[in-house]
This record gives C-alpha cells, sequence and structure tokens, in this order.
C-alpha cells in the first residue's frame, strides 16, 4: 500500500504521506501537438485543492513553462481510490504524468503500461544517486528505470508522548519488543480508558498492516519469488492474529473501534484517543496539517523486529508517464518530473526555497522520511533545510537514529491490494468474533489469494 496520500501542494512541492498513490496510463497528449514544435502535457493534480495551494501549483506551472517555452502543462484533478484504478487504468483517463505506488511499479513495467523513459532518467544528474533499495520499485528485471522514485518511507510505531505520561511509562523509552507494546497497551488503557493499541482493518489497510506486523515478526505473506501467497504456511501470520486477538480479548486495550482505515485512525489518534498504532514513519505531515496533531503529544519509534528475517516494510511513490506519450512528450514529461517532484530535494536553491516557504505557512519541515536518494545525498539535503527545521525532532529520534539500520522489506509484489483487501476480513474477524478460528480464516484466505495469484500470472 504505499501510505494512504494526501499531497499539499506548495510551490511545486507534494507534501506525500505514507499511503497508496495510485494511477495508470492515459491517453497521452495530442499527437498532433509536437508538428510545429510545440507539445502539450497532462499533469495530476490533487482533486479539491485549496485556492491557495492551487494558486501555488499555477504559479509553478508558469515558472516551468517559463524555463521550457515550447511545453503547455495543463492540470488534471485526480485523486486515486482502489475501486477505480482498474477502471481508469482501463479507460485511458488518467494524466501524462502520474504517480503509481511501489507495489505497483513491476507490474505496470511488466505490461508495458507505463513508458520506457530510462533513457531520459540516465541523463538527469542525479541518476546515480538513488537509494537502490527504493529505485528498484521503478526498475524494469533488466534494471532500467522506467519510474522515478518520488516519495518512499519505511513503517513505524505511532505513540502519544501524554498518554504514555498518564499511565506511567516514560514517553523518551518507547516500547523495544512487541510484548513491551502489548504491556504498554494495556497500561494506557487501564488508566486512561483510551485504546492502548489500535490498528487499521478497512480499505485495503488491514492487509497492509497484517503484512507489515508479519514481516516485523519475521515472517512473509508471499513467496520469494513472488509467485504464491504464504497466508497459511508462514507461521508468523497465524502469529500476529494471535497476537492482535490477545490485546483484543485478553486485555481489552484496542478500544471499541475496528473499521479504522488510513484517514480514521489518523484523526483519532490525533485526537488522543490511541496510545499507539503502525503506519508509515512519514505520516507526521498528514496528523499536523489534515488532523490538527499537538506536537508535544507525539512520538515516533521503530518496529520491533523478531527473528532472523524481521524486517521494516517499506514503500513509497513512483512518478511514470504515460506509453501513449509521444518521445517529445515523453521529454517533456520527465522535465516536468524533475522540475515538480525532485527539484526539491536535489536541487540546493529549490530545496531551501521549498523549506522557507513551507517554514513560513507553518506546514512541517524535517520530518522523518526514507530518503530517495543514497546516504550522501541526503545529508547534504538535510543541511540545506536544517535552518527551517520545525517539528519535534526529539521526539522522533527513537525512529530516525534506528530506521535506517533495519533491514528494508518491500511489499509483496503479485495482486498486491486485492490480497490486502481480503485480508481486511479477516483481521476485522479477529477483532470482533471473540471465538474466531485463526487457522480457518487464513486458509480460506490463501485460497482465495491463490485464485488472484493465478489471475495475476
Amino acid at each position: 500500500m504505499s501510505s494512504k496520500p494526501t499531497r499539499l501542494v506548495l510551490v511545486g512541492v507534494a507534501t506525500i504521506s505514507s499511503f497508496a498513490l495510485l494511477a495508470g496510463c492515459s491517453g497521452g497528449g495530442s499527437s498532433d501537438s509536437a508538428s510545429d514544435g510545440k507539445v502539450t502535457i497532462t499533469v495530476a493534480i490533487d482533486a479539491g485543492l485549496e485556492k491557495e495551494a492551487r494558486d501555488n501549483f499555477d504559479a509553478r506551472v508558469a515558472v516551468f513553462e517559463k524555463d521550457h517555452p515550447d511545453v503547455t502543462v495543463e492540470a488534471q484533478e485526480y485523486t486515486w481510490t482502489a475501486p477505480t484504478f482498474t477502471t481508469d487504468l482501463a479507460g485511458g483517463t488518467l494524466p501524462d504524468v502520474f504517480t503509481i505506488p511501489f507495489t505497483d511499479g513491476r507490474g505496470l513495467i511488466a505490461n508495458k503500461q507505463i513508458a520506457d523513459i530510462s533513457k531520459l532518467v540516465d541523463a538527469l544528474p542525479y541518476a546515480a544517486n538513488f537509494n537502490p533499495n527504493v529505485a528498484q520499485a521503478g526498475q524494469a528485471e533488466d534494471g532500467t528505470q522506467w519510474a522515478i522514485p518520488i516519495a518512499a518511507y519505511g513503517q513505524g510505531l505511532h505513540y502519544n508522548r501524554t498518554l504514555f505520561t498518564a499511565a506511567g511509562l516514560d514517553p523518551d523509552k518507547p516500547p523495544t519488543t512487541w510484548e513491551e507494546v502489548r504491556a504498554a497497551a494495556k497500561k494506557i488503557s487501564d488508566a486512561t480508558g483510551e485504546a492502548g493499541y489500535a490498528t487499521m482493518t478497512a480499505s485495503n489497510t488491514g492487509g497492509w498492516i497484517l503484512t507489515t506486523l508479519t514481516d516485523a515478526f519475521g515472517g512473509r505473506t508471499e513467496s520469494a519469488d513472488g509467485t504464491k501467497p504464504t497466508l497459511d504456511s508462514d507461521p508468523a501470520v497465524a502469529k500476529v492474529l494471535t497476537y492482535l486477538q490477545d490485546l483484543r480479548w485478553k486485555d481489552g486495550s484496542m478500544g471499541s473501534n475496528f473499521l479504522y482505515d488510513w484517514g480514521t485512525i489518523n484523526q483519532d489518534f490525533a485526537a488522543g484517543r490511541i496510545g499507539m498504532y503502525v503506519s508509515g514513519g512519514g505520516n507526521y505531515g498528514n496528523l499536523i496539517t489534515q488532523n490538527a496533531l499537538k506536537p508535544d503529544d507525539y512520538g515516533l519509534t521503530v518496529l520491533p523486529l523478531e527473528g532472523s528475517d524481521g524486517g521494516v516494510l517499506g514503500g513509497g511513490t513512483l512518478a511514470a508517464v504515460s506509453p501513449k506519450a509521444s518521445p517529445a512528450e515523453q521529454s517533456a514529461a520527465v522535465d516536468w518530473i524533475d522540475f515538480y517532484y525532485m527539484s526539491k530535494i536535489a536541487d540546493e536553491t529549490d530545496a531551501v526555497e521549498t523549506a522557507k516557504l513551507a517554514a513560513s505557512l507553518d506546514q512541517p519541515v524535517g520530518a522523518p522520511e526514507l530518503p530517495v536518494f543514497d546516504q550522501e545525498q541526503f545529508t547534504q539535503y538535510q543541511s540545506w533545510i536544517s535552518p527551517y527545521v520545525n517539528v519535534p525532532t526529539k521526539q522522533m529520534a527513537p525512529y530516525t537514529d534506528q530506521i535506517f539500520d533495519q533491514p528494508l522489506v518491500p511489499e509483496p509484489r503479485t495482486a498486491t491490494q486485492d490480497v490486502y483487501a481480503l485480508l481486511d476480513s479477516v483481521v476485522q474477524s479477529v477483532l470482533t468474533d471473540q471465538n474466531a478460528d485463526i487457522p480457518a480464516l487464513l486458509a480460506d484466505a490463501q485460497k482465495q489469494a491463490e485464485a488472484l495469484y493465478a489471475k495475476a500470472g
């Protein structure tokens, strides 16, 4: 899932959270537009932007068109939802430049549903500086870069420092094992009456977080070659569900809402109704700008990892180009991606201007992220924006000090969103039925997932 997306456009900057930005191929720009040396490209923009954000976007378009006088940029509103993705993809109704989640990159590349822009990407000055763990999501089997990573995340454990204190816990020493998470959740629930721990279960997020915890517990929900699901054969999947079952029914520490999705769990966490939950590590921006989180309440740490194969699920967003775009349109599209998405992290002047503007508008600057570039480039970027950092970095140190040392596990490659969706009901059953039969639920889910894999194959 990459993290459910909300993008706040600030002078060409997309503040992208930890969830899925999906899109597909479009009908491309007009093939006649290049006949006089000029091209027109359509580019994705969030639907329903506030006037200030839209004005900022339009201002960036004006700057781009001034620097590229032969290119006209037309904005096309687009907001991803899982049910509409397949229809949009098949109908060719998406813009020339669009975003896709890491999970969809390889499939769209294999099916040639996005353009091969690898030669254009190779010409970018930072092409050799991508974080290889991140860049691979947009690469074909031969290693060529068909889509450009514009944002990445690693999952984290978000926690409410105020609730920790109320429960007699030290907010500067968050849990480091899953048993400590369970114990802390119980203390928070008993002391405050709020949910000590909550989890997402709806809109594909139940499967996303179940997969996340399975990875952290040292298991996997898919075979290493991506050809089959392992829902009923990897013991870690059942172990995670039993863990949640115990939190819910033995400890009573998960509150009363068992139908959270990404948006609603953010709302309740920001409102102080949840002690801990798992989501993308870069979620702070959304919690502040969309949910009015009190900064003093916020804490972030890495996920506890168990066993020799424990790892942190990572994902992110790729910018891609329609395969129907002409060579001239593809070139203009990559120029736009470079300008709109990448310059804010790859160019010092743009990075400083972006951070300065965001800070002036009280938008978060310096929140945790998994860098799309290598460590050297990322360190340089941090030095550029350091005067404008306005987030409580000390409260995020348990995450930022450790995330780069955690093994990154990519999301499952096959039928990802469909399998996540069917796992939603599994997690819901465990949390709403005290007598839920976990092996039976997983056996049924395995059969359904195998059918999805066969169809995808």
